[in-house]
């Protein structure tokens, strides 16, 4: 199919006042790895819990591949909206004193990363690694999970496994339980199921495309819909952020993959509600 960067464009406008919920809510940031912008549309009224409450958001990713753009978003620069109106390009979190603008709803944190900013407000910081550079295999693949307290990557959580969201949602819920309602926690998920290969998810693929990523969306969805309901059980708040990382190519001009600039690679789906 063809990318149309210009389609679907959902303007939104966020209200939610970060300093009202640090401190207070339990947070979740959920990167959907690889996932791309229209797929997501294609595929989000069959996605009731990613989307129960509202469309995705259109956005731009600070990276073009996994590694860029977390540590982005572990300095607090999320997808940022794709749109010209500054009025809507409020940051939820932001590095005090850099120089920059911010908003008044913004977050501001003193340490390097708002992982370790969220820590010193006494949250747990808990990380389910996905892809490559989640394995702590190596030292390279150690970097992103060190930003965290406790970090966690298993086999079945990585691309080639059909049930690596399950197993991921598996090992979220036996942590989870173990903490105290009464304490807060910042829970990242590293979902890989989108990533390739992702024609796994549909039956007689052969090959990646946008088709195999929406079924493999669809499984996600499910899974994650566990974890979302245990969170909500809990006697706390929570605030979520689900949104890609980066898109990808499928021959879109001749291109495959990501790591390279291409509108279906930095156009990403972005969502944040609370549960």
């Amino acid at each position: 199919m063809n990318f149309s960067p210009a389609s679907n464009k959902i303007p939104v406008k966020h209200s939610v006042d970060m300093n009202q919920v640090v401190g207070t809510h339990d947070i979740l940031m959920i990167t959907l790895d690889t996932l791309r912008y229209d797929t997501a549309v294609l595929e989000q009224e069959n996605c009731p819990n990613l989307c129960g409450s509202g469309p995705w958001e259109k956005r731009h990713s600070p990276g073009s591949f996994t590694y860029a753009a977390h540590h982005a978003f572990f300095g607090g620069f999320l997808p940022t909206p794709a749109d010209t109106d500054k009025s809507s390009h409020v940051r939820l979190f932001h590095s005090r004193n850099t120089g920059m603008k911010t908003h008044p709803h913004t977050w501001l944190f003193d340490t390097p990363d708002l992982v370790s900013g969220l820590a010193t407000e006494g949250y747990r910081t808990l990380c389910i690694g996905g892809v490559i550079f989640f394995t702590k295999k190596v030292p390279l693949a150690r970097v992103l999970p060190g930003y965290f307290q406790r970090s966690f990557w298993r086999m079945n959580f990585g691309v080639t496994n059909p049930q690596s969201t399950k197993h991921q949602v598996d090992h979220a819920l036996k942590i989870l339980d173990g903490i105290p309602t009464d304490e807060r926690f910042f829970l990242f998920v590293n979902v890989s199921a989108m990533h390739g290969p992702n024609h796994i998810f549909l039956p007689g693929a052969k090959r990646d495309s946008v088709d195999s990523q929406r079924a493999a969306l669809r499984y996600a969805d499910a899974e994650l819909g566990r974890l979302f309901d245990a969170v909500r059980r809990r006697s706390n708040p929570a605030f979520c952020m689900a949104f890609s990382d980066h898109g990808t190519a499928y021959g879109e001009d001749g291109y495959e993959g990501h790591r390279l600039a291409h509108e279906t690679v930095w156009t990403v789906p972005y969502r944040e509600f609370m549960l």
